[in-house]
């Protein structure tokens, strides 16, 4: 189809953007976009291709903005269960830490998600993952981690693979084995380590290609005071490389142990939370091809005053993206339009960055740049319009749902009218 009218067609351009390229944007006034077998064919002023191509069959986007599919680099969408009486404790006075010690916080996560059948967990994470492409979000990243044993870390994995298969977003898949210390290994992270390099990872590597075609997950871990230090992540990392894992890592959130600068050294794909991120490894970060990711609605949902040193790694030259973090406890939160509207305002983004950093920069960080984050020939046809006549409202605008259409692969897949 040839979706015409678009009071703006707006695109990164090129990417990752990395330092203060951060926001470069190609911005077509009343703009048109050819979609042909679920790609991109042509972009461009809506006069030119109505007279090139006028046969095709026609959307007419008239008043709205045409923007490329949001990208989520960092959720844990698959769960079971809530969290609400754990916030109302962090009301009181208790800390995130202090609420995990106290056997919460994820662990109790853990236990619900443990006793969920695999079609309940399916059921839960359908509908996140259905509020998630009503923002826009029409690629995702998600991480199990609520099961810290070898089956329910499988059925985690189970149901986001079959959700892949049944839902139009796409879903990429990270094991969060290392996300916690589980219940039956406490105060012994040294021996859930061993049990992760020697028997989990290997099996895991046996396990997947049974189960898909699909390239082996990412390996993410938790490098963090009460879950696992720099040695025992670093440990973790390097022997998921050798299997062949792609590699990320949660750093920095509550306390700067180093690994962010690890992630570096050992060329993950992305660096997330960075909050306490020292300068040493900011420079490190923006000497790498590693994605800083950061996740303004955990600061936020915790009530905390510090955010990602954004100005910090731009001008650093590092690659910036913004996610989520979609999860039970810190940031329950589907919307990237509010990850958007945070960032400009705590991370000192524009909306144009915060818009790159949504979009091209967060599929960096999931290794799909070049199938999707901008608006360009040849990429999947991952379409979203805002009824707004600006990008500019993106970030400006918060708490409603700019979003009355979305497109994947050349597809409708949300309209306003049918919620």
């Amino acid at each position: 189809m040839l979706i015409h009218s678009a009071s703006q067609v707006v695109s990164p351009v090129g990417g990752p953007q990395r330092g203060r390229d951060l926001g470069k944007l190609r911005i077509v006034e009343n703009g048109a976009i050819l979609v042909r077998s679920e790609q991109i064919i042509e972009v461009g002023k809506s006069a030119d291709l109505l007279g090139k191509y006028p046969a095709e069959d026609r959307w007419d986007a008239a008043g709205k903005v045409l923007l490329p599919g949001f990208v989520d680099p960092h959720t844990h969408a698959v769960w079971a269960g809530d969290r609400a009486l754990e916030f109302e404790s962090r009301l009181a006075g208790k800390s995130y830490l202090e609420i995990l010690e106290a056997g919460g916080g994820i662990l109790s996560t853990v236990r619900e998600t443990r006793q969920a059948s695999l079609q309940d967990l399916k059921d839960q994470t359908r509908r996140r993952i259905h509020s998630m492409l009503s923002y826009g979000t029409t690629t995702l990243e998600a991480k199990s981690g609520y099961g810290l044993d070898e089956e329910t870390e499988r059925k985690c994995l189970q149901a986001l693979l079959d959700l892949d298969e049944e839902e139009p977003a796409d879903i990429v898949i990270t094991y969060l084995g290392a996300h916690a210390v589980p219940p039956e290994f406490k105060g012994d992270a040294d021996g859930y380590t061993d049990l992760l390099c020697e028997e989990l990872l290997p099996s895991l590597t046996e396990w997947w290609p049974m189960q898909t075609d699909k390239p082996l997950p990412f390996v993410d871990v938790f490098c963090e005071r009460g879950a696992f230090n720099l040695e025992q992540s670093r440990r973790i990392l390097e022997k998921a490389r050798e299997l062949g894992f792609p590699i990320k890592i949660h750093a920095d959130e509550f306390e700067n142990l180093g690994g962010a600068k690890l992630a570096a050294e050992l060329g993950a794909a992305s660096a997330d939370h960075l909050v306490v991120t020292s300068r040493e490894d900011i420079q490190a970060l923006g000497a790498s091809n590693t994605v800083a990711v950061a996740l303004p609605c955990t600061p936020f949902g915790l009530a905390e005053p510090e955010y990602t040193p954004a100005q910090e790694i731009l001008e650093a030259d590092g690659i910036l993206a913004i996610a989520s973090d979609l999860n039970p406890g810190t940031a329950w939160c589907e919307s990237m339009q509010f990850a958007a509207a945070l960032a400009c305002r705590y991370l000192k983004l524009t909306p144009a960055q915060a818009l790159a950093a949504a979009t091209i920069n967060a599929a960096a960080a999931i290794g799909l740049d070049a199938r999707v984050g901008s608006l360009d020939p040849g990429k999947d046809a991952d379409i979203i319009a805002l009824d707004v006549p600006d990008f500019r409202h993106l970030g400006y605008r918060f708490g409603s749902n700019l979003v009355s259409e979305v497109i994947k692969k050349g597809k409708f897949v949300f309209e306003e009218e049918a919620r």
